[in-house]
């Protein structure tokens, strides 16, 4: 169904049904609908405009009452093609970057970036963590234990700091180990640890003919650190504010919010649904049963990929009804993807 389809009365009162739906929360009569259209049409003139837009499956009268409220097709026609969405205002973009800030250590931004989510939404903020392989490495240490044993001590994040153990064709010295971690830290750091391994691999073993002896050891020593380094499937969110759901009456229902909030509980499949906005472009929007998973038949799920350096890292949203307003929250989640993407560039 596209906006064509329409002509521009039936296209406008569309407009102003979902609007008013998303407003109130209750099934707009024909009444309603002629004296808040800025149209000169009567009550009869709306109910057969509303009758056409029933038969295209755009609008659905409820049995308990005579108003229509909007279907999922008529969400999406509503989105794709009548909506404006305005800028938001200078102050709200100066506390967003505030809350969400840089500086901080990644899981707090993270943290801080669905939290902001669901307090400007009162809805429910979902981040998925990036994937280990888009982790950026932070620095190495190479420090001698006995003979030919190495620690090496990765610092992935201020959160995250691993020690491995590696064993060398030779001993060597504090001094040599220094050199090496010297060397290695101004090629590698800063790198994700996917495009660590890969530059270990390939570029810098391409150019092993002009290095040096050290040189050569400190890329062995790297090469054995991280060979086992492979990518992982993403394998976390974070979610705020999922029980302000239950302050929407369309949501209520005990039976309808206990799937929902186990689905949330077990990230699996919503880490899937969120999977599917990794490689998009630009901004994605599942209306109800849009997203192929039941629990959301009730919900929308607006997510937007957050990126580094032109990297995606991950995907985050708002999960909400489908009565929820579009050209408030689309506009949030847009700015809040790129506040987080700054805030987690390692050479800010």
């Amino acid at each position: 169904m596209s906006g064509e389809v329409l002509n521009e009365r039936a296209q406008h009162l569309l407009k102003v049904l979902i609007e008013r739906y998303i407003r109130d929360g209750q099934p707009v009569g024909s009444r309603t609908l002629a004296e808040e259209s800025g149209m000169s049409l009567s009550s009869a003139t709306v109910r057969n405009v509303m009758a056409d837009l029933e038969e295209q499956g755009l609008v659905v009268a409820p049995h308990t009452s005579a108003g229509r409220v909007p279907t999922v097709q008529g969400y999406r026609l509503f989105v794709d093609s009548l909506l404006s969405v305005q800028p938001l205002e200078a102050r709200t973009l100066d506390s967003m970057e505030k809350q969400i800030g840089s500086g901080a250590e990644p899981q707090r931004i993270l943290t801080g970036a669905s939290s902001l989510l669901a307090e400007l939404t009162s809805m429910a903020g979902v981040v998925m963590l990036p994937r280990r392989g888009e982790l950026a490495l932070q620095r190495l240490e190479f420090l001698p234990l006995s003979e030919t044993r190495v620690l090496v001590i990765l610092v992935i994040s201020d959160s995250e700091v691993q020690n491995r153990i590696i064993h060398t064709e030779r001993p060597f010295s504090a001094a040599e180990l220094q050199q090496a971690t010297n060397y290695l830290n101004q090629a590698l750091a800063g790198k994700r640890m996917g495009q660590v391994r890969d530059t270990l691999l390939k570029e810098m073993e391409e150019a092993r003919h002009s290095m040096n002896r050290m040189m050569q050891e400190a890329i062995e020593m790297a090469q054995q650190t991280f060979a086992d380094e492979e990518p992982t499937e993403a394998g976390d969110l974070l979610l705020s504010g999922e029980t302000q759901l239950m302050d929407y009456a369309e949501m209520a229902d005990m039976a309808r919010l206990r799937r929902l909030f186990d689905a949330f509980n077990q990230k699996r499949d919503l880490l899937q649904l969120l999977d599917r906005s990794l490689n998009a472009e630009s901004m994605q929007i599942f209306i109800g049963s849009e997203s192929g998973y039941g629990p959301l038949d009730d919900c929308s799920v607006i997510a937007s990929p957050y990126s580094v350096d032109g990297e995606t890292l991950g995907v985050l949203g708002v999960i909400g009804p489908t009565r929820m307003n579009y050209q408030r929250v689309i506009p949030i989640v847009d700015v809040t993807a790129k506040l987080l993407g700054a805030a987690l560039n390692p050479r800010q």
